[in-house]
């Protein structure tokens, strides 16, 4: 006579693939969370990633939405485990079997699946992490800051998603177990999940919601800071884009119930009824797949539009070659790069230099207070809050080119070459002080000038410029050295040269950071208080740090107060110099992408076998071999096509309405166009692979569904 535990271990072999399914589902996302965590808090990543940084929130950001994804997946993939072992419980029930026998007998197989699935998922994710890393390091780019190094407290994450697996296997076990009906118990694995009816505006609505979230969480932010001068916690930020997730969840419901086109006699009702009647669990993975894909292309997205768009800006640089020094540094001059150039076959054929004056400038400043609502701030203005770099009207039309001719009186400051960085000039000024003679001059505001190689720079009429400079020492003067080469693609040894001959002629007094301010750091000295962005305070506050030693390193080359733009060295190394950062996005996109592949075919394999009776009375009724594949197709093509157009098409009008908002007052513009251009490109060979794995999953349903080797 057999025992409980010999029928009930019987029975467990006959599910294996049940199983196998949950522990497959639980084991994949603790791999990715794992794998993103370890990549996400790695003090190679953190070292590049500045602290409160947009790349960073972006990182973030995807990386809640990967965890969203799976911890849905994983909870879905348990659902689909009860309700396949719904039947079997029943009958255990039905002949006298204990609920606390039957709770008991789960906890053990479920606690065991739980803890083997993601024990092994948190063990493997940072080796795939570093074996991935390690691929783009081989083939694609490599650098001295893309040695990848763990930190232990990443392992946190995947430990907190390996509990919540846990316990809500146990908890949906204990649930099943205790349901009192036993006929609906046996009965459960059969049930459907209809949706009630759907209007058909829930499309139309739908949409109008995901476009107003989206402009919501766009702009709302701006607008706390500007008009309510509120720093709104990210969690009301969040907030703000709760609509499009609405309205996309209508906008799913809608396809899968109602569909966009009219109703053609009877020519799809066994698919349409199908995805009815699958319908909640159906919607739920679109959803969880959109937000994927969503973050998915966000990511892939950094790459090549950060690539098109530098090689744009650099292809558009009017001058090969600039530098620039402080009046006390002794770099080298048109003497010893002539020296430098002849030593390496270089021919210049152009050479402009001048003096620029470092001044200071009135501005607000923000007073920052703390509130149980987040962080709000007031304005408060001063004559003298921090410096800046002025030209003369005549040397700027020397180093230019161009033919200013500015009315006394008057200070034009400098934007990009397309006029849509704004917010990276300097903005107006109305009050300039001589910082050694404590002179002061009143200015208004003339016509901005564009030149990307000079934003945030400013211009002065030559008789201001001249009497607002007067006395001033060679601390507070710039040279600006510009020049042009015979043949740029051939000079870049001649450049790795100049740029390790003006490191090397460059004092410790000038190893600082964009943000360090010389006027700033002479009031806080008058105050006798410690300059806040100090070399040693901002490394304090982990703020970026400039070494001489590594002048290859991403940090060195985008934040060096004085680095130089050579043309042909930017090109060249600009790979390198962002490594860290394109292969770290390319990494997400990965995951993520990965993150969708799985659960379509999991989704796709999962209503194949749902509905494989479906498919035998069809066949039955004497339904040929065409109609039963059509009819799978129309399923499969759902779960894959409908979720990974929305996401495409959302978030690259997202992407577009972030370009639009950023280059104000001007628009997308010109570079950034490249770059969009660039993204389609991506959109394009994402897609045909994505409609591989479409191809081959469709297959694989087909096989399982209707016996059809093929499709």
């Amino acid at each position: 006579m057999q025992t409980f535990s010999d029928v009930y271990r019987h029975l467990r072999r006959k599910q294996w693939r049940q199983y196998a399914l949950l522990a497959g589902c639980a084991f994949f996302s603790t791999l990715l969370i794992t794998a993103y965590a370890c990549m996400m808090r790695s003090p190679t990543i953190l070292t590049v990633l500045p602290e409160g940084g947009d790349s960073r929130k972006q990182v973030m950001m995807v990386f809640v939405l990967a965890v969203l994804g799976c911890l849905v997946f994983t909870t879905y993939a348990a659902g689909l485990f009860f309700r396949q072992r719904s039947r079997e419980l029943g009958i255990f029930l039905a002949l006298g079997a204990s609920r606390q026998q039957l709770k008991g007998a789960l906890r053990r197989d479920l606690t065991v699946i739980a803890l083997a699935a993601c024990l092994a998922g948190g063990v493997l994710g940072a080796p795939l992490s570093w074996c991935v890393w390690t691929l783009f390091r081989r083939f694609l780019v490599d650098s001295q800051e893309m040695a990848l190094s763990f930190d232990p407290v990443a392992y946190g994450l995947p430990l907190c998603f390996g509990a919540y697996v846990l316990v809500m296997l146990l908890f949906l076990a204990s649930r099943s177990v205790d349901r009192t009906n036993i006929l609906d118990i046996i009965q459960e694995s059969h049930k459907s999940e209809p949706i009630r009816a759907v209007k058909r505006w829930y499309g139309p609505v739908g949409l109008l919601l995901v476009a107003a979230g989206v402009a919501l969480g766009n702009l709302m932010p701006s607008v706390f800071v500007r008009v309510f001068h509120w720093y709104a916690p990210s969690v009301v930020t969040g907030l703000c884009y709760a609509p499009a997730l609405v309205g996309l969840y209508m906008f799913l419901l809608h396809t899968v119930v109602n569909g966009w086109g009219r109703r053609k006699g009877y020519k799809n009702l066994i698919a349409t009824a199908m995805m009815k009647f699958q319908g909640r669990q159906t919607v739920r993975n679109m959803l969880v797949m959109t937000l994927l894909v969503a973050g998915a292309y966000f990511a892939s997205f950094y790459a090549p539009m950060m690539s098109s768009s530098s090689a744009y800006s650099f292809e558009q640089r009017p001058v090969d070659y600039e530098y620039h020094w402080r009046g006390d540094q002794d770099l080298p001059e048109q003497d010893a790069v002539l020296a430098l150039a002849a030593e390496h076959d270089v021919d210049l054929t152009s050479w402009a230099q001048v003096t620029a004056a470092t001044l200071g400038r009135d501005g607000s400043y923000s007073v920052e207070r703390e509130t149980a609502f987040g962080t709000t701030y007031t304005t408060e203005y001063t004559q003298l809050l921090k410096g800046a770099t002025f030209f003369s009207e005549s040397d700027w039309n020397t180093l230019t080119g161009q033919e200013v001719d500015l009315r006394p009186g008057t200070c034009a400051n400098v934007l990009d070459d397309e006029g849509g960085s704004s917010y990276r000039s300097g903005g107006d000024v109305a009050v300039l002080t001589n910082m050694v003679t404590r002179q002061t001059l009143r200015v208004t505001p003339a016509e901005p000038l564009r030149y990307t190689m000079l934003l945030g720079c400013y211009v002065l009429d030559d008789g201001d410029y001249a009497a607002i400079t007067q006395g001033l020492t060679e601390l507070w003067t710039e040279e600006y050295v510009f020049f042009n080469v015979a043949d740029v693609e051939a000079s870049y040894p001649f450049a790795k040269a100049l740029f390790q001959e003006i490191i090397a002629c460059s004092g410790p007094e000038v190893e600082v950071a964009d943000y360090y301010d010389l006027v700033g750091a002479a009031l806080a000295q008058e105050r006798g208080e410690p300059y806040a962005y100090d070399p040693q305070q901002a490394a304090a506050r982990g703020l970026s740090v400039i070494d001489y030693d590594d002048s290859d390193s991403s940090e060195f080359r985008a934040y060096w107060l004085y680095m130089p733009q050579f043309r042909v060295l930017d090109q060249n190394d600009f790979a390198t110099t962002m490594a860290v950062f394109l292969m770290l996005f390319i990494f997400i996109a990965l995951v993520c992408f990965a993150a969708v592949i799985v659960i379509a075919f999991t989704r796709s394999m999962t209503l194949a076998l749902t509905n494989a009776r479906v498919y035998d009375d069809l066949r039955r009724l004497g339904a040929p071999p065409d109609y039963l594949y059509r009819t799978v197709k129309g399923q499969v093509s759902r779960v894959f096509q409908v979720p990974i157009l929305v996401g495409t098409v959302l978030i690259y009008a997202f992407y577009g309405l972030i370009m639009y908002t950023n280059s104000q007052p001007a628009g997308i513009t010109a570079s950034e166009g490249a770059g969009m251009l660039t993204c389609l490109a991506v959109v394009a060979g994402v897609t045909l692979l994505l409609y591989l794995v479409y191809r081959l999953t469709l297959r694989q349903v087909c096989a399982v569904t209707i016996y059809r080797k093929g499709g």
